[in-house]
């Protein structure tokens, strides 16, 4: 297993970055999702040291997330958000001095994928989307209440907002409580939750509607895609894959029954199997 370095990238407006595989040649950009306390670390903890033997893996924290910068007054609204998170993901690329790399988006780390590729098609190669946001949906409840978590904060919520990422507790309980603690020892700083509050006030559908990608975007996209997700996904309905399929010129899909939202820690070996096939451009 590849040994992963953690460092602050000043010139990418303070990005905490997640390492490893540096030596080597492909590249593969991992975007993280939008729960209270998300980092990078929390959502590619179990995949970057497995990778990081074939590949340059780099996983930020997104700003307004982690340990990456938090504006003293943050913006409000997704698509003031976005621009954040374009300048800091191409600001990141330069620095590393990668001029094309893969990429994998996870939940609102899609949508952000999706949004890349629109603005800056020539960076990426090939691009996994994991339960992606990013096309026209209606808010689930669990998403609401996760979006909504400092409404009402504490440890238990915190818990069943977890345990709705995943399809059967039971299988994958150790991780999830692991997971839960890491989440919600992070969602108490006060940094993050100012960011985080200014990015998801109610009525919250309105953030899934200003992460919409057009259609007329989508059918330019010609960078092969595959989609993965989870048949009973809680937090975005496995409908926003279905719709890809459709729009997307260059895009296979994978659905995993019996799972939620996290695919990567509930069928970790197939998603690791999966991925590494669709990067090695096996098919």
């Amino acid at each position: 297993m590849e040994e992963v370095v953690h460092r602050i990238v000043k010139s990418a407006n303070n990005t905490y970055l997640n390492e490893c595989g540096a030596s080597h040649k492909e590249a593969i950009l991992f975007l993280h999702g939008s729960g209270p306390g998300a980092s990078a670390w929390s959502n590619w903890q179990y995949i970057m040291p497995e990778f990081g033997e074939k590949f340059h893996c780099i996983a930020p924290d997104l700003v307004g997330f982690g340990k990456s910068n938090h504006p003293e007054k943050p913006p409000k609204g997704m698509r003031n958000w976005m621009r954040l998170w374009m300048d800091q993901i191409i600001s990141l690329l330069d620095e590393l001095k990668l001029e094309k790399v893969h990429m994998v988006g996870n939940s609102m780390g899609g949508a952000i994928s999706l949004q890349l590729l629109m603005d800056f098609p020539d960076r990426f190669d090939r691009v996994v989307l994991m339960g992606p946001a990013g096309v026209p949906t209606t808010i689930t409840t669990e998403l609401d209440r996760t979006w909504g978590y400092y409404d009402d904060p504490s440890p238990e919520l915190m818990a069943n907002i977890i345990s709705w990422f995943s399809y059967d507790n039971t299988v994958i309980g150790d991780q999830l409580r692991e997971i839960a603690k890491m989440r919600h020892e992070a969602s108490s700083d006060s940094n993050i939750r100012r960011s985080f509050e200014a990015m998801f006030p109610a009525p919250r559908q309105q953030h899934i509607d200003e992460l919409v990608i057009p259609d007329g975007s989508l059918r330019n996209m010609n960078h092969p895609i595959l989609l993965i997700h989870g048949q009973e996904d809680l937090l975005v309905n496995v409908e926003t894959s279905h719709y890809l399929i459709k729009h997307l010129p260059n895009a296979q899909m994978h659905i995993f029954s019996h799972c939620s939202h996290w695919t990567q820690i509930e069928y970790k070996e197939s998603f690791h199997f999966l991925l590494k096939g669709f990067f090695e451009n096996k098919y």
